[in-house]
């Protein structure tokens, strides 16, 4: 069993009441995060800083390697993205922390881009159904024949971290953000299930807990408000 938690972007506090929830009720969990962890809210520093500090596992959502690449690989099509998608707060919050941002960067690019986990699959925006053209028809047997066509897509807008297409049934429950819902939402065809509920727009921060493809409850916090004003 384990927790699973939305787009972050900045919503420190937001964070820690969600996280509280979660191991005051599950104590012990394993808990994850399907990314986006910096941008929009006004702490992307603490996010991260808190994240490591209480070893929340995650996958690298497109605004945190926006975030990487603006400093790695300034012209990469990341980067140049990252003045469109909210980079000022993100920069705001690490005024004063120049050394722990570079730490923190080498945490998002060293973070996988997904995990195949007994009880789910977990990416930032999901594996687009685009794939199953080029696939055996075994593949649910073996998900890791997926990897090279994530590796191969990461900067496409039909990748791991973009991707709007409809999603590709796993045969497991898929677990994805990127996709704002106002509520968690589950797609029955692809059995993916959508945990992004905006708390960098004033909604709420989710998260599922998941045991054997199966969700077996729902926690979120409404958003502090101080995380985006």
């Amino acid at each position: 069993m384990i927790a699973v938690i939305g787009d972050i972007h900045g919503c420190f506090f937001t964070l820690k009441a969600l996280f509280e929830k979660i191991t005051e009720k599950y104590p012990g969990i394993e808990i994850y995060t399907v990314g986006d962890l910096v941008d929009r809210g006004n702490f992307s520093y603490d996010v991260i800083k808190y994240v490591i500090k209480n070893n929340i596992k995650i996958t690298p959502g497109n605004h945190d390697y926006m975030f990487y690449h603006f400093f790695k690989d300034p012209s990469s099509v990341f980067a140049r993205s990252w003045f469109f998608n909210g980079n000022e707060p993100t920069l705001l919050s690490y005024e004063d922390h120049q050394k722990e941002m570079f730490e923190h960067i080498d945490f998002i690019k060293q973070a996988p881009l997904y995990y195949n986990l007994d009880d789910c699959f977990i990416s930032h925006a999901g594996i687009s159904s685009n794939y199953e053209k080029y696939l055996p028809e075994n593949f649910r047997d073996n998900l890791e024949l997926l990897a090279p066509f994530i590796e191969a897509d990461i900067n496409t807008d039909r990748g791991v971290m973009w991707t709007r297409d409809p999603l590709l049934n796993l045969g497991k429950l898929q677990i994805v953000g990127h996709t704002k819902q106002p509520d968690v939402t589950f797609v029955e065809d692809s059995n993916a299930v959508y945990i992004d509920t905006g708390a960098c727009v004033g909604n709420k921060l989710s998260a599922v807990i998941v045991e054997k493809s199966n969700i077996i409850d729902t926690l979120d916090v409404k958003t502090e408000l101080k995380d985006i004003i």
